[in-house]
């Protein structure tokens, strides 16, 4: 599959695209992040200069190669060896399967195939229902999704995704790609797990519509996250970076960040905690030796050409106060280009996520 990298630190949207697409010829399809400021221009000259072509985008602090900004312009053109689908799943707020039946015809168009194919998508918000309205038709062909949560919008200001040069609010904008001549790949990487020695907790009391976990045990969610950590009060929402909440089902564990501390004691999450949820207090690991073993598993499973990862916000902070992101990101570049989103959250399989990198190699 060929694949064309094109990046610009232009302060114009017209100079930007200019020098980002230059070298691309012939796309099958495009995907973009840029600046918030800029994210309405260059979405309409994107969509002017390759019209009729698969395209989505979003605001975002991006990494490509070695650079990490938000007001970088990023686009991934798909070339030779690439089919592409692109839309919209508007209304998420309320209707999240309003526009399902445009997924499901993308994917039978394309006869695409687990191996071969990869659902992409960055989403404004209801990351939990997203996941479930998209699996309705992934899982059919057991389409593999992985995607971004918007972040770093303005103060203020409205989330968007961008699909074929038009903008939506409460809505995920969604491209599955087909590689004619290889595989696409997947990997989650988990820098935290359960202390062997970690209790296990019941949420007995949430408010999911708010992500806010009340109680565990009937207590309440911070005076029993403080009594484990000797974290409290505010200071818990730093000390996420060390210590997230972690749900636990079978043997897997999906990432809770909380980010907020709420009245009475409780704790507002990015990703939803249900009543009767199972949740333990985590640890982090040596990352580094992580995401050695990631790099060492793809490089072993096949020949990558090109990485796009799904990076979260808290890893993003963490990596930088650990003066950590040049090492990332020069290891990641080291097993094939890399481009990365900064994300709220991330959306991978039947989940979404927190304090994770999904990672798509193409082949």
């Amino acid at each position: 599959m060929q694949i064309t990298i094109g990046q610009s630190q232009k302060k114009s949207a017209k100079d930007a695209v200019l020098e980002a697409t230059a070298k691309i010829s012939s796309p099958v399809g495009i995907y973009f992040q840029s600046s918030y400021a800029l994210l309405e221009e260059i979405s309409a000259r994107l969509a002017e200069k390759y019209p009729n072509i698969p395209m989505i985008g979003t605001s975002a602090t991006s990494y490509v190669g070695k650079t990490v900004s938000d007001q970088i312009l990023v686009v991934v053109a798909f070339g030779q060896g690439a089919e592409i689908k692109s839309g919209v799943l508007r209304h998420l707020s309320t209707t999240p399967l309003y526009d399902i039946e445009g997924l499901e015809q993308a994917i039978t168009q394309l006869n695409a195939s687990a191996d071969n194919s990869v659902c992409l998508e960055y989403c404004t918000n209801d990351e939990e229902c997203l996941v479930t309205s998209m699996n309705v038709a992934l899982e059919k062909k057991n389409i593999t999704l992985a995607g971004g949560t918007v972040f770093g919008v303005p103060n203020g200001k409205t989330a968007y995704v961008c699909v074929d040069g038009a903008l939506y609010e409460d809505a995920c904008a969604w491209m599955v790609v087909k590689n004619k001549n290889g595989r696409i790949r997947t990997y989650s990487e988990n820098i935290y797990a359960v202390p062997q020695d970690a209790k296990r907790h019941v949420a007995t009391e949430v408010n999911t519509a708010k992500r806010e976990l009340i109680a565990l045990d009937h207590q309440s969610a911070s005076s029993v996250y403080a009594q484990e950590t000797g974290v409290s009060g505010q200071a818990i929402v730093d000390n996420a970076l060390q210590n997230p909440l972690g749900r636990i089902v079978g043997d897997d564990t999906y990432i809770i960040s909380p980010y907020e501390l709420g009245s009475g004691g409780s704790l507002i999450s990015y990703k939803r905690v249900n009543e009767n949820d199972t949740i333990a207090i985590l640890e982090l690991l040596d990352y580094d030796q992580i995401n050695e073993q990631t790099r060492e598993k793809i490089k072993e499973e096949g020949k990558p050409s090109f990485i796009f990862s799904i990076n979260c916000i808290y890893r993003h902070i963490l990596f930088n106060n650990e003066h950590y992101m040049d090492r990332f990101l020069s290891n990641m570049e080291d097993v094939a280009p890399h481009v990365g989103v900064v994300g709220g959250g991330e959306q991978y399989k039947l989940q979404h996520v927190n304090q994770t990198m999904v990672a798509v190699v193409f082949e």
